[in-house]
């Protein structure tokens, strides 16, 4: 079986050593590299090419952010997942509009770490819950150029497929069928003029973030 390869990214020695024990326990990932800066982070990533490249945004010698976009420019198939202590609106929309896959805070159980890693190494968006928050609070105010609003519902199962849910998880945590599930995903994306569900997951980010140009 093929491991997803990780690159870890944080200026804390301590805590690279702890989701290095955490994440080689797992027996579909592989610690492939550590950097303690951007700077570094960048020389790691043209050398190894990380499926996953797991990131800190306040760094020495480059932040987090423009390490993030450069990677993009760098290695286009590594997938991104900030691991944060900063939950602030001018720190979670700017990395991801950047090119961050997802965006969890250091306060996140681990096995919720390893099942982000699979998410956006999926291609499929994952965020921490008061991130999630943030974005349902901004599309329950009915902003965004949907020409039809979500109802409140949608907007749950929105947020979920933000999050990496899968449509049974959905079913499990809102208490419907999936049938319910399938039917509310298929009217999400008619109202939103959207192809797939990943598409609709990068919409409730990036709706969020399109009037929001501070970085």
């Amino acid at each position: 079986m093929d491991k997803i390869g990780v690159l870890i990214v944080d200026d804390h020695p301590v805590v690279r050593e702890g989701l290095r024990s955490f994440l080689q326990l797992q027996e579909d990932m592989e610690v492939v590299g550590e950097a303690a800066d951007g700077v570094e982070a960048l020389e790691k990533v043209g050398e190894l090419v990380p499926d996953v490249v797991l990131i800190d945004l306040v760094m020495p010698r480059m932040d987090g952010i423009t390490t993030i976009r450069q990677i993009g420019a760098i290695s286009p198939s590594s997938r991104i997942l900030v691991l944060t202590s900063f939950s602030e609106d001018e720190k979670v929309f700017p990395a991801i509009k950047a090119g961050a896959h997802g965006y969890l805070m250091k306060d996140i159980k681990p096995t919720e770490l390893a099942k982000s890693i699979r998410s956006v190494y999926r291609g499929e968006p994952s965020l921490h819950p008061e991130i999630a928050r943030k974005l349902m609070d901004q599309l329950a105010k009915g902003e965004g150029d949907a020409e039809e609003r979500l109802t409140a519902r949608e907007t749950e199962v929105l947020l979920l497929i933000a999050r990496g849910y899968s449509n049974k998880e959905i079913a499990a945590a809102l208490q419907v069928s999936e049938k319910t599930v399938k039917t509310h995903v298929s009217n999400i994306l008619q109202k939103l003029h959207l192809s797939d569900r990943t598409q609709a997951a990068l919409y409730a980010v990036r709706q969020r973030i399109a009037t929001d140009d501070s970085e």
